[in-house]
C-alpha cells in the first residue's frame, strides 16, 4: 500500500471480512439470548451487518478495486472471544445474556472504529457519497451499541446479579 486510496480500499475488504464473520455469531448469539429484547435486536442487528455488507461492496466497486474481501485477523480474535465466553460457556439466562451484550459490544466498538476510519479516509479523498453512506452505517452500529448499554443497564446486569 503507497497511498490514501490504498489503505481506504483495504479498510473496505477488512471490513467486509469482519462484518461477515461477525454476522454469523450475532446470529447464534440471537438464538442463544434468554431476554427477548436481546434477541429481537441481535437478530436485527445481523439484518443490518448484512446491509452493511452490501453497502461495503458497493463502495468497494465504487473505488474500481477489485470487489474481495481481505480476512480480518481482528475480528477473528472477537469472534474467537465471543464463542469462548458466551456461546460456549456453561452461563444461562441473565448471566449469559450480560455475557453476549459485552461480546456484542467489543465487536460493535470494533466495527466503530473501522466503519469510523473509513468514512474518514472517504472524506480525505473528496468522496461525499460514500462518506455520507458509511456515516449512516455508522450511526447504525451506535445506535445498537447504545441499545446494548441500555438494556444492560436496566435489566440484564441486575437480573445477572440475583
Amino acid at each position: 500500500m503507497a497511498t490514501l486510496k490504498d489503505l481506504y480500499i483495504d479498510e473496505l475488504q477488512d471490513l467486509w471480512s469482519a462484518n461477515d464473520q461477525m454476522s454469523k455469531v450475532v446470529s447464534a448469539m440471537a438464538d442463544k439470548a434468554s431476554d427477548s429484547k436481546l434477541a429481537d435486536r441481535l437478530s436485527s442487528a445481523k439484518e443490518g451487518i448484512d446491509q452493511h455488507t452490501r453497502l461495503l461492496k458497493s463502495v468497494l466497486e465504487d473505488t474500481g478495486a477489485d470487489v474481495k474481501k481481505e480476512h480480518c485477523k481482528g475480528m477473528e480474535g472477537l469472534v474467537k472471544e465471543a464463542r469462548k465466553h458466551a456461546l460456549d460457556s456453561d452461563m444461562s439466562g441473565a448471566a449469559l445474556d450480560v455475557a453476549i451484550i459485552a461480546q456484542y459490544q467489543r465487536m460493535c466498538h470494533y466495527g466503530i472504529a473501522g466503519f469510523g476510519t473509513a468514512k474518514a479516509f472517504a472524506e480525505a479523498l473528496g468522496n461525499d457519497e460514500a462518506a455520507r453512506k458509511l456515516d449512516e452505517a455508522l450511526d447504525n452500529i451506535y445506535g445498537s451499541d447504545d441499545f446494548m448499554t441500555e438494556l444492560a443497564e436496566r435489566s440484564r446486569n441486575v437480573d445477572a446479579m440475583a
